[in-house]
């Protein structure tokens, strides 16, 4: 077993999103037997409990449901603000050649899904819901992939997930030009000021936790009173933090070997179970080197990553996953098979083929080791929608419960065939390599 230290910073995302996809799979199953069992009057009196600020001239008082769908899930969209700016400037998206094929497959996998929606829906009123099968799940497929083992190349989650990420680039624009309300432009002009300055901040190298959380929820009020979704917020600020550090490693080496030398030169003659006055001055000035030589945008997404992983998303799912079915309970079964049929036929349409043409048109290239079967696998295991693809539910039909349940249960039902026979075709493959 390859030893966690040595893992490159791009397995390290796998695998923590791989486990993440698991715990993911475990908390749906709770929110559903628990929206169906005994205690569901729970289930809807925790979700729609209402807490907040009041006072005279103010007021922000929400259901924990919208919480969390407002307010955490903007630490989510921040994730995948400062990754997608990594990816951009340093990842596997920073050329043309590199990121030819994932776009591909991204545009792929957004297009056809949309327009399969259009084409199979026939009710003018959920016609709304086109951007739910548009999204890719990143932490489902790649636990799916996880349980495949060894025998999925590195360069084929390195693909899945580069694609994910601008499939997440897709969705924040559909978010935010489609599914936000009527705009007070006043206050967005407030908050445009605020990033600005952010921006002004980051050209500058200049960064401040403090100043980017304070500037940042002040940003997400005005975007959430100006009636754009505030989610989008996060990913905006993200766009602000500084990807360059401050010092470069062979400076901080110098620093280091200067303070070690001093840190053992100035002893404690006293022989007192603490530090000496030079020796915290010098462990100070560790920390404050320590702090110049990492780069502000990677020490946050570490930082955050699994915050987002193994709390975030998942407190998401057990909040928005739950359906309570009843011997009353209305479902539109034509909305359910539209965007199942969409993410499930429509991601696998829309990716493989959008990826082969890219490849015979000698546009892009197939990374190394991976076969046009493996990408094909991939696209259908990219129809595991679930996290956005529910976000963007709850905005398409937030006023309409018997839509919002029907497009859970499509997503739900699209996502799991999407997974298994995506996982059998990608096993195939492994039994095929045997027979050789």
């Amino acid at each position: 077993m390859q030893n966690s230290l040595f893992l490159s910073p791009i397995q390290k995302f796998i695998r923590d999103e791989s486990f993440s996809g698991i715990l993911l799979f475990i908390i749906t199953i709770i929110a559903f037997v628990w929206s169906n069992s005994p205690l569901q009057y729970l289930y809807d009196l925790v979700w729609n409990y209402k807490i907040g600020i009041q006072s005279q001239n103010f007021s922000l008082i929400k259901p924990l449901i919208l919480w969390i769908n407002d307010g955490l899930m903007a630490v989510f969209f921040f994730l995948i603000g400062l990754e997608i700016k990594r990816e951009l400037l340093i990842g596997e998206l920073n050329s043309v050649k590199k990121a030819s094929l994932p776009v591909f497959a991204a545009i792929g996998g957004m297009v056809v899904p949309l327009l399969m929606y259009l084409f199979i829906n026939t009710d003018p009123e959920t016609n709304n819901g086109w951007g739910i099968p548009m999204a890719t799940d990143i932490a489902f497929t790649l636990a799916i992939l996880k349980l495949l083992g060894k025998i999925i190349p590195v360069s084929v989650k390195i693909f899945l997930t580069a694609f994910a990420i601008i499939d997440d680039i897709g969705a924040v624009l559909i978010i935010a030009l489609f599914y936000t309300g009527e705009i007070s432009w006043i206050l967005l002009f407030y908050a445009v000021i605020l990033l600005a300055v952010l921006y002004v901040l980051s050209f500058y190298k200049i960064h401040s936790k403090f100043l980017l959380l304070t500037i940042g929820i002040i940003v997400w009020f005005l975007f959430f009173k100006a009636g754009i979704h505030p989610t989008i917020a996060g990913i905006l600020i993200a766009f602000t933090v500084p990807v360059r550090q401050k010092i470069n490693e062979y400076i901080y080496a110098e620093k280091l070997h200067s303070i070690t030398e001093k840190l053992t030169e100035s002893t404690n003659t006293n022989n007192l179970p603490v530090l000496s006055k030079t020796q915290i001055e010098e462990i100070d000035n560790l920390e404050d080197w320590t702090d110049k030589v990492q780069s502000p945008l990677q020490q946050l997404e570490h930082r955050l990553h699994k915050w987002v992983a193994f709390l975030i998303i998942p407190v998401f799912a057990l909040a928005n996953a739950g359906i309570t079915f009843s011997g009353n309970m209305e479902i539109d079964v034509p909305l359910v098979l539209t965007v199942a049929i969409s993410l499930f036929a429509g991601k696998t349409i829309g990716v493989s083929l959008f990826s082969y043409l890219s490849v015979r048109l000698n546009i892009s290239a197939l990374p190394e080791n991976v076969s046009f079967k493996q990408i094909f696998g991939i696209a259908v295991i990219s129809g595991v929608g679930f996290t956005m693809s529910l976000f963007i539910s709850s905005l398409a039909f937030y006023n309409n419960i018997i839509y919002l349940n029907s497009a859970k249960i499509g997503i739900i039902s699209g996502s799991l065939i999407s997974g298994i026979t995506g996982f059998i075709i990608l096993k195939q493959r492994k039994r095929d390599k045997n027979r050789l």
